[in-house]
């Protein structure tokens, strides 16, 4: 059975303000990158390192069936004057035609693909739902996720980051959604605001100008910023809810257990006690948990959906993921937070580490946190003492930064230094033994994600066939 039209050309047209030229086509979905492009897409030929008017030739090789253009190109294509303008008014479209579909935004320092992810969970079960993909969360991104929208959606969440000041604002108005939350504000692209963290803080609570009328604004009572939060999003007209662990707050976590491989939440929920499992074992899941339930209460998912999601909600890749690495005498557990890192979910990691059992040893592997500003090397080095609180056993470092952290430690918790992440892994490689628990952690950019792939390949059972 044919997959349904997303866009026809006529409609891309009108919603763009571009004329068709070629053939009239219809669209499935919509790609703007020919190594992830779907046979039935629409290609959008955006500029960037490279244009992307090079590639329309091998977009159609690999199936679109019309191209979004601003120069004459092969085949079938909708011409207007900047794609980038036409992608913003296409999701812009795609908002209009959808018009009760309840949308969603997910911002903060921490954690924001993992909770728009379980938002999305909760979503599936209540009915027509569609989300950001990956960490499409920039000024490419939004628009892209909005115009791959169908026009039937019921529910919808994205994911909005930024690096600066003021990039946040037309995301948010772009989506405009009936609920936002902000998941936590933290020492993270400090080096682009004069004010630190304040500025950080300030910028996230742009998600709040574009929120619906009488829209939810969900919040951690937790952080040191939330009275700024709070501020700004009534500002903005927004109904507040609160999660954290103190009196009062909406959804007040009570305790987070880890127990073998999953964990155990206690919880107040307006009020009224609720315990539930969930696949996850890092202590940031008892908030991030609380976080999910406001926004897929404020999104009209029923509570019980809310629950169900989270307890089969696996962690992502690189966001905590475990795996069982067996070697010629044993196994031990290896623990992959290399998809990013900052001192706020370093110091969580850390402490869900401590927390856990282990028959062996507690290994920690860490690469350089990034965009920290001049007070990086300082941040690097006050992880000695949640890495002291925790008993970790030994401290794997690469990277310049992460040598502050080196010379703040211990000798006995030293288990070996490089200067880059390709040179620390054979460390790691002959450390870990049998009983161990190895976890990896460090920013994208400075390539934790190599250690951790080098210890996976360390497993001696034959790759399963598929």
């Amino acid at each position: 059975m044919a997959e349904p039209a997303l866009w026809t050309s006529d409609e891309i047209a009108r919603a763009t303000g571009g004329r068709l030229v070629g053939e009239p086509f219809a669209a499935t979905g919509v790609s703007i990158d020919t190594r992830t492009l779907e046979p039935g897409d629409l290609f959008v030929a955006l500029a960037g390192a490279r244009d992307g008017h090079e590639f329309v030739g091998q977009a159609r090789g690999a199936g679109a069936w019309g191209a979004l253009a601003s120069q004459p190109v092969e085949g079938p294509a909708v011409m207007v004057a900047d794609t980038l303008q036409a992608l913003e008014r296409l999701g812009e479209a795609a908002r209009e035609r959808a018009p009760r579909a309840r949308r969603g935004a997910v911002t903060g320092s921490v954690g924001k693909t993992s909770v728009t992810q379980a938002v999305m969970a909760g979503l599936m079960l209540a009915g027509r739902a569609h989300s950001s993909v990956k960490s499409y969360n920039n000024h490419i991104g939004v628009p892209l996720t909005l115009a791959r929208m169908p026009a039937e959606t019921e529910r919808a969440v994205f994911e909005i980051g930024m690096n600066h000041e003021g990039e946040i604002r037309p995301l948010t108005r772009m989506v405009r959604p009936h609920a936002a939350v902000v998941t936590t504000v933290g020492p993270v692209h400090t080096e682009n605001f004069a004010d630190g963290e304040a500025g950080v803080a300030r910028a996230k609570a742009e998600v709040f100008e574009g929120l619906e009328p009488h829209g939810v604004a969900v919040l951690n009572a937790d952080n040191r910023w939330f009275d700024l939060l709070k501020a700004e999003a009534q500002k903005a007209g927004a109904q507040v809810r609160t999660f954290g662990r103190a009196e009062g707050c909406d959804a007040r976590l009570i305790d987070f257990q880890a127990d073998g491989g999953r964990g155990i939440v206690q919880a107040r929920f307006h009020g009224k006690g609720l315990d539930f499992p969930i696949l996850q074992t890092g202590q940031h899941w008892g908030l991030n948990s609380m976080a999910v339930l406001l926004m897929l209460e404020a999104l009209d998912v029923d509570l019980g959906d809310g629950l169900a999601a989270l307890g089969s909600f696996e962690p992502l890749a690189g966001r905590g993921a475990e795996r069982q690495v067996e070697l010629a005498g044993g196994v031990f557990t290896l623990i992959d937070e290399s998809y990013n890192a900052n001192p706020v979910s370093m110091a969580s990691a850390i402490a869900t580490l401590g927390a856990r059992k282990a028959a062996g040893r507690k290994l920690v592997v860490l690469t350089d946190m990034l965009e920290l500003g001049p007070k990086a090397a300082a941040f690097h080095a006050e992880l000695a003492e949640p890495l002291d609180a925790a008993r970790v056993d030994l401290v794997f470092a690469a990277g310049p930064l992460m040598k502050s952290l080196w010379d703040a430690l211990p000798s006995t918790r030293r288990g070996g230094y490089a200067e880059t992440a390709a040179e620390l892994a054979p460390q790691v490689e002959r450390a870990a033994a049998p009983g161990d628990v190895v976890m990896v952690k460090g920013s994208n950019g400075s390539r934790a994600g190599l250690i951790a792939q080098a210890l996976a390949r360390l497993d001696v059972r034959p790759a399963e066939a598929g």
